[in-house]
């Protein structure tokens, strides 16, 4: 073949193989093209399934934030002898996040076993958050709250009145409640995962009482006819599970006052609500010490305002007779002798009474809660100047708010905490003795602020009282998180039952006649973000009781508060929550400017030739089920070891295992069953007494009660504080 031929040839053969590699190339991208259109269709199927299924990204997160437990006031009945001297529980805070995945909003609320909120533990831990995630976490999208326990230290506010009662600022106090705070959100951003959440609802009974009931009678007599108690009886519980069904934490909230440990305790304390927090966790994470496992169970504080938990009601103490009367005041003895108690025969079983209660309500209702919550994440916050703010009623009339200010009535205290020098609930005359006293040390009310606060007789004209720094707050929080239908009003203080009941209605209507939400749940969610003391209806106010007196910016607040709500449901249910003005930010002062009237404690010392947890009285030989195993050791004081000791013990009960050879922790300081009482003596020397109670349900064998703490020394005059730890001698639990 000619070499020509070949060429033609080869280019034939060129064109056949390049139309077969045509061919090839089109049947390629035929399939190509058909394999990303099935792709893509398949895509489509899994993104529309991702968007019909209903579920948030939950994290909770539990961090202790106790703080010192010894020297310092407890925060709550502002009792000056009320000092710390021991831990009866631990503090805890408990934190929550839910994210919208489909838009990336998401919300925090936090509820810690703390009095309530100040505005500064709000400002220092938003200031945290930020230098630490930037703007995932801010003013407008984390809540603050406090269980309203009584028995948590003092020493976090930033204004004169909370600072005289706490004895100034105390940083240790502070700087626990920051860390734990902070550390609860970590470890909820942390453990974030796909989840879905239902709400229940129940009546939990014998728990609650109008501790005002004269009050509360003020309101009319249509409104109360809508309800069958003077009390909200029904616990809202919130409960999360992962997309397998498995626990995350449940979230709840009830109106009860935690002050089952009386004014006359001692010991740190989480009270009735921290102890139903104990129960269900300690079923939850089992095999775990109190305080350890994934399982967080939260219930915060609501409506609780004129709620206690002293359910006995307020009797005279010296002679038994009821003083359930309008002026809380007894024949013999006036007021003081006019106390409340709880159902147990001491503090400690009222609180494990009350909490059990809570407790038994929420796992029921953890149980049987079917009702999914299903919708966008959304939040709205403002501050406010609560001092400047006008109602509008309707088109004709109009109240305003006043500068903060105190009643008589705010001196007497409740039946759940009396008061001093004889005042008495509902006055409405001041006294020219105490006007006088009052006018000459701290100066007279204007004639504008007694008008406004008319009917109350002044007391404290604080708004007017600046030295040296504000006495009460003028810019306040006012915030809504909504998940789905659910809508939680954070309010910075304690409203009353029918407060609450007004608040929640009033924000119900404007989400559901405003916007597309139907059926909307409406939570109170109390001692949020900044405290400013009580908040009464209009008519309430009229009868100045404790509640009233200390209901500081007059008596159109409730109303005001429930203006400010209304235009944050509004602003969500449109849509229109970044057209909110931001309000006039509040101060934060700075720790220079906060003084500190608790005197440092002093260098540690031991009795002569004994040592730091030593034992000075040791354990019996044996106790039984039911006893109480005690043991006394040489001690420093417990505040060396605030730092230390924070999500640390300072007591053991351990137990002998006789396989291995091994100690084992079986309780430790936040075991219901253990307490820690301090001593203090003369001269720096302190003990403290290990005490268990043992329980029924205690495995019998070998134990022994184990001490750890600090003792303080000054070296080239700076104070080191050094660990120490002490031991009891082996004792047995048996039948």
């Amino acid at each position: 073949m000619s070499s020509r031929n070949r060429r033609n040839t080869c280019s034939s053969l060129t064109i056949v193989l390049s139309v077969l590699f045509a061919l090839m190339t089109v049947v390629a991208v035929t399939f190509i093209a058909l394999f990303f259109v099935k792709a893509e269709k398949a895509s489509t199927v899994e993104l529309n399934v991702t968007e019909s299924t209903s579920y948030y990204l939950i994290g909770a997160g539990r961090a202790d934030c106790t703080g010192p437990i010894a020297d310092v006031p407890l925060m709550g009945y502002a009792n000056p002898e009320q000092t710390a001297a021991g831990l009866h529980t631990r503090l805890y805070s408990r934190a929550f996040i839910v994210a919208d995945p489909s838009t990336a909003k998401r919300v925090v609320f936090v509820t810690a076993d703390i009095g309530m909120v100040s505005q500064k533990l709000r400002l220092e831990v938003i200031k945290r958050l930020k230098s630490k995630y930037g703007d995932l976490y801010r003013q407008d999208n984390v809540v603050l709250s406090g269980t309203h326990t009584h028995s948590g230290p003092a020493g976090y506010f930033q204004y004169t009145l909370c600072l005289i009662t706490s004895k100034g600022y105390i940083k240790p106090s502070i700087n626990a409640l920051i860390h734990g705070i902070i550390k609860s959100i970590d470890i909820a951003h942390k453990n974030m995962k796909a989840g879905r959440i239902f709400i229940n609802k129940g009546e939990v009974e014998g728990s609650n009482i109008n501790r005002s009931p004269y009050s509360y009678l003020q309101n009319p007599q249509g409104e109360r006819a809508r309800y069958k108690s003077n009390t909200d009886k029904e616990l809202v519980l919130l409960k999360m599970v992962d997309l397998d069904g498995h626990g995350i934490g449940i979230l709840s909230w009830f109106a009860v006052h935690p002050v089952s440990m009386n004014n006359t305790n001692h010991l740190v304390s989480s009270d009735n609500m921290g102890y139903a927090s104990y129960l269900f966790e300690q079923e939850k994470n089992t095999g775990s010490l109190t305080g350890e496992g994934p399982f967080v169970a939260a219930f915060a504080s609501s409506n609780l305002g004129d709620v206690s938990s002293n359910t006995m009601g307020p009797h005279c103490v010296n002679t038994g007779e009821t003083c359930n009367n309008p002026e809380s005041t007894c024949p013999i003895g006036g007021p003081s002798m006019c106390m409340s108690a709880g159902p147990g025969k001491d503090m400690f079983e009222s609180t494990a009474i009350i909490g059990q209660h809570i407790y038994n309500k929420a796992k029921e209702l953890s149980r049987t809660a079917t009702r999914e919550i299903k919708g966008p994440v959304s939040f709205a916050h403002q501050w406010v100047n609560m001092t400047d703010v006008t109602v509008q009623f309707n088109s004709t009339h109009s109240g305003h708010t006043c500068k903060p200010a105190l009643g008589y009535s705010f001196a007497a205290g409740t039946t759940d905490g009396v008061g001093a020098f004889n005042f008495t609930q509902g006055t409405i005359e001041g006294d020219p003795f105490w006007d006088a006293v009052r006018d000459m040390l701290l100066g007279k009310p204007s004639n504008e602020t007694r008008d406004c606060h008319h009917p109350k007789p002044i007391l404290f004209s604080t708004g007017e009282m600046n030295k040296p720094l504000p006495w009460h707050p003028e810019i306040v929080d006012v915030q809504i998180l909504t998940l789905g239908t659910l809508a939680i009003t954070a309010v910075p203080g304690e409203f009353t039952t029918m407060s609450g009941r007004r608040l929640r209605e009033a924000v119900k209507h404007e989400l559901e006649s405003t916007g597309s939400l139907k059926d909307v749940d409406v939570v109170v969610s109390g001692l949020c973000n900044v405290y400013t003391h009580y908040i009464t209806t209009y008519e309430e106010y009229q009868v100045q009781r404790y509640e009233a007196a200390s209901t500081i910016y007059g008596p159109h607040t409730l109303s005001a508060y429930i203006q400010q709500f209304k235009g944050l449901a509004k602003a969500i249910a449109e849509d229109s929550v970044n057209q909110l003005p931001k309000g006039p930010e509040p101060p934060n002062f700075s720790d220079k400017q906060l003084i500190s009237l608790l005197f440092p404690n002093p260098v540690d010392k031991t009795p002569a030739n004994t040592s730091f947890g030593d034992v000075l009285i040791d354990v019996q030989g044996s106790y039984r089920l039911g006893d109480i195993a005690e043991v006394t050791f040489v001690s420093g004081n417990p505040r060396n070891s605030v730092a230390s000791m924070a999500g640390g013990t300072f007591l053991t009960v351990e137990k002998y295992e006789n396989d291995t050879g091994n100690w084992i922790v079986m309780y430790n300081d936040a075991s219901w069953d253990t307490r820690l009482y301090w001593n203090k003596a003369p001269k720096g020397n302190s003990n403290v007494t290990v005490a268990w109670h043992i329980p029924r349900t205690a495995e019998l064998g070998i134990y022994k009660l184990r001490h750890f703490g600090h003792f303080k020394r000054l070296q080239f005059l700076k104070p080191v504080f050094t660990p120490y730890e002490g031991s009891s001698s082996p004792f047995e639990v048996r039948k």
